[in-house]
């Protein structure tokens, strides 16, 4: 059994409900796009009350099984319209497993800001926020862990969500408990501050109980074998996120100046210092850390500890996304650059990926040049005061470019596209372009397919087919850097739901479940209005080939939406 709270925050109400077997395990994603769908939410202004706030760890949580104690928080966003599910690292949803709680949602809005406390013995407070607000996450991790001890975990809304800026996510605290795992894309930090909820604090306590425990250990170390033997996994504990730099600036597929060009360094010019390769050695011989558990009991160790020439902390986690939107999408080449920004961003609580792609279509409306750090770093703290200038850029990359007038806004769904150019990386861009999330790479990222000779509905198919994958894992609290293992290994992961809650699902329950996902996902977004039209690319994508491969994007949403229907009859 685990407990799933209900708390109405207008009058700090609480039903708490009982969850067993299989309603446990529809976690995550699923569970976002059933209730929010059930609820009627499609309609409503995403910033109303009426938007519930939903955080949902999976069934494994609070264990040590590897990569599978992440948070999906979900609601209405108010950065595309649709629907949002943003998950995260950290050591929060893992908290919530320690406790045996396998969710919350937040209803309504609270009068005055507030701080949720949730103890181990289900206790649940609401205290005054007064001390916290206006700082950034830095300052309230250590307020929070002063106040409640170290053996809690935390959900915190930076100061730009505070004032409901759309590229605000929310903080976790990872596992040395800094708040820099954020689930960050979609504007869920601004649903939160809509909410007046500064911080929700969760005791970490014990392992939960399970239907047989003996068992579900067994399939831990066997899933952990399967990793430690993988050589994906290996390379990504060796060099991290980052190792996609590497790879997408060679085949001519990394964001470049806003999307202008498609590779930042030639090879014969030496290695991209964006990349993996260069950043491990560099952030080694500083005494930095180039592997870095986000998540208690995860062996991949994808993120680091990035340091300065004087081995002082500059970020943790230093990864690709941020490398590439913020880094060269603005036109930066030096990795401490990005490193320096990347902090203030964490500290601010809001999207990487959505802040670098807005910066970048400012460069290219000349209001600075690419490469200016110092203008980036001006943005970011206009957007920790709230000025005028910094609420406008905290609405993210579609309302800023419509603002200045901008032809080139890389945005699907008016979200900020991520760091893979879709003229290149087709399947993946044809992900981002059918998801319900907006462009989001997480939904279905497949950047090493060979799309030579490929016709759209073939490219279409491999997409559903990852998507589906996708959705499965971030149903069940699992993160996707494991999917060179899990992806093969449904018999395993379904046997050990089975162990750990009493069911008696089918290895097939694994992809269903993501295709089940994915259906109520798009149900939604048809409720909210969106259409057909929502799916294509922005136009200078099929207008301006990419250079150095001269490629231009070939898939249109009546194609690509054709083939769907036809692969999902």
């Amino acid at each position: 059994m685990r407990k799933f709270l209900h708390i109405n925050l207008r009058d700090h109400s609480i039903r708490t409900e009982e969850l067993h077997g299989e309603a446990i395990i529809r976690a995550g994603r699923h569970l976002i796009a059933k209730t929010l769908l059930a609820r009627g939410v499609a309609k409503i202004d995403p910033l109303s009350p009426e938007n519930p706030l939903i955080f949902s760890a999976g069934p494994f949580a609070g264990t040590n099984f590897s990569n599978a104690n992440r948070i999906s928080v979900g609601c209405k966003s108010p950065l595309t319209g649709g629907i949002k599910e943003a998950n995260s690292g950290g050591t929060f949803g893992y908290a919530l497993g320690q406790i045996e709680t396998a969710g919350l949602v937040l209803y309504d809005a609270s009068k005055d800001w507030v701080v949720i406390r949730i103890t181990k013995e289900g206790e649940i407070t609401f205290e005054n926020a007064d001390p916290y607000m206006g700082k950034g996450n830095n300052e309230v991790a250590t307020l929070l862990f002063e106040k409640y001890g170290k053996k809690v975990s935390f959900a915190v809304c930076g100061p730009v969500g505070e004032y409901l800026g759309l590229a605000s996510g929310i903080g976790f605290a990872d596992t040395d408990g800094r708040p820099s795992r954020v689930a960050a894309r979609g504007g869920v930090g601004a649903v939160m501050g809509s909410k007046k909820v500064k911080a929700i604090v969760v005791d970490i306590h014990k392992m939960p109980t399970f239907h047989d425990r003996k068992k579900v250990m067994g399939r831990i170390r066997e899933y952990g074998r399967k990793l430690s033997n993988d050589p994906v996994i290996d390379t990504f504990k060796r060099v991290g996120t980052a190792m996609m730099g590497d790879f997408t600036n060679r085949i001519g597929g990394l964001p470049v100046r806003n999307f202008s060009a498609g590779r930042l360094v030639e090879t014969s010019q030496g290695p991209l210092k964006l990349g993996g390769d260069f950043i491990r050695t560099l952030n080694m011989s500083r005494g930095g850390e180039p592997s870095h558990a986000c998540m208690p009991g995860c062996q991949i160790e994808c993120s680091n500890i990035y340091v300065d020439a004087k081995g002082t902390e500059l970020v943790s986690p230093l990864e690709y996304e941020t490398l590439g939107l913020m880094g060269s999408n603005c036109g930066l080449e030096d990795p401490d650059d990005v490193a320096r920004l990347n902090g203030i961003a964490n500290d601010l609580g809001v999207d990487t990926i959505e802040v670098g792609a807005t910066l970048g279509v400012l460069m290219d409306a000349g209001m600075a040049k690419f490469g200016d750090v110092a203008f980036m770093t001006a943005a970011l703290e206009d957007m920790r005061v709230g000025n005028e200038r910094g609420r406008l850029l905290a609405q993210g990359t579609a309302r800023v470019g419509e603002h200045y007038k901008v032809a080139r806004i890389p945005v699907i769904k008016g979200q900020g596209i991520s760091a893979y150019d879709p003229r290149v990386i087709e399947v993946t861009g044809i992900s981002m372009m059918v998801t319900a999330q907006g462009a989001d790479h997480t939904s279905g990222n497949l950047p090493a397919f060979d799309c030579k000779d490929k016709t759209t509905a073939e490219l279409v198919a491999a997409s559903l087919e990852i998507q589906s994958l996708t959705a499965a894992a971030d149903s069940l609290g699992l993160c996707i850097f494991g999917r060179s293992v899990t992806n093969i290994s449904a018999d395993l992961i379904v046997g050990a739901l089975n162990d750990a809650h009493g069911t008696n699902l089918e290895p097939s329950f694994f992809k269903q479940l993501g295709l089940d996902a994915l259906r109520l996902e798009w149900e939604f977004n048809r409720a909210a209005g969106f259409s057909e039209a929502d799916d294509e690319l922005p136009s200078f994508f099929y207008d301006e080939p990419l250079a150095p491969s001269g490629k231009a994007a070939r898939h249109h949403s009546a194609e690509v939406n054709r083939t769907l229907r036809e692969l999902l009859a």
